[in-house]
This record gives C-alpha cells, sequence and structure tokens, in this order.
C-alpha cells in the first residue's frame, strides 16, 4: 500500500472510531436520561398516591365526626321528643330535628367535596407534570 492510501486509511479508522464514539456517548447520555425521567415518573406517582391517601384520612375522619354528632344529636333529639306533652309539640319538634340534620348533612357533603376537589387537583398536579415534561421531551425529539 502506498504511503497516500495508508494515511487515507488511518484516517477513515480515526473518524470511524470518533463517531462511534461520540455514538456511544448519546446513547449512554440517552439511557441515563430516561432512567431519570422514569425515576422522575416514579417519584411524582409516590407524591400523587401519599396526596390521595392523606385526603382519604381527612375524609375518613370527617366521616367519623359527622356520624358520632349525628348519633349524639339524634338520641338528644329523641330523649327530646319523648318529653313532648302534645302531638303539635312532638311534629314541631320532628320537624326542627329533621331540618336540622338536612342542614347538617349538606354541610358535612359539602365539606367532603371541597376536600376531595383540592385533593384531587393536588395529586394531579405532579402526573401533570410529568406528562407535561413527557410531551417537552417528545417535542425536543422531532426537532
Amino acid at each position: 500500500m502506498t504511503k497516500t492510501a495508508t494515511k487515507k486509511v488511518e484516517d477513515f479508522a480515526t473518524e470511524a472510531q470518533k463517531t462511534i464514539e461520540q455514538n456511544v456517548e448519546k446513547v449512554a447520555k440517552g439511557v441515563e436520561d430516561a432512567a431519570a425521567f422514569g425515576q422522575e415518573n416514579v417519584e411524582a406517582l409516590v407524591t400523587s398516591s401519599k396526596i390521595a391517601a392523606k385526603a382519604i384520612e381527612t375524609v375518613n375522619a370527617e366521616m367519623l365526626a359527622y356520624s358520632k354528632k349525628a348519633y349524639e344529636d339524634s338520641l338528644a333529639a329523641a330523649k327530646d321528643m319523648t318529653a313532648c306533652k302534645s302531638i303539635s309539640e312532638l311534629v314541631e319538634k320532628q320537624t326542627a330535628f329533621g331540618k336540622s340534620a338536612i342542614e347538617g348533612f349538606v354541610a358535612q357533603a359539602t365539606k367532603v367535596n371541597e376536600i376531595l376537589t383540592a385533593a384531587s387537583k393536588d395529586a394531579a398536579e405532579p402526573v401533570n407534570a410529568r406528562f407535561n415534561a413527557a410531551v417537552g421531551a417528545f417535542k425536543g425529539l422531532g426537532a
């Protein structure tokens, strides 16, 4: 082989090696990025799950407190109604208790709904952030 041919082969081999090294580095970086992205997704799901679990815990505590109060109110109303001297007094007390019970139920349902709505929004936030990050990553691939 001539010196020129040998030089061309050596240059080609050097350039091929550089290209291969660069591509291996790009692939390694891509794998690292994918692993980090996956880890961030898992962390977002864990965060969302913790928020949802806390909300369920709060709702359970609210419902337990409401049930206890409703039971106590019912017992007090029953005791009060047994002391009635007339039918009209009994109807009046039953009506007042019914109205109070319905208002209490509606207030409790509204409170639980507000807790669940806020928790849904808060729990979705980390997952939405990861979704937006994924969309951004895919847009970057097309560029």
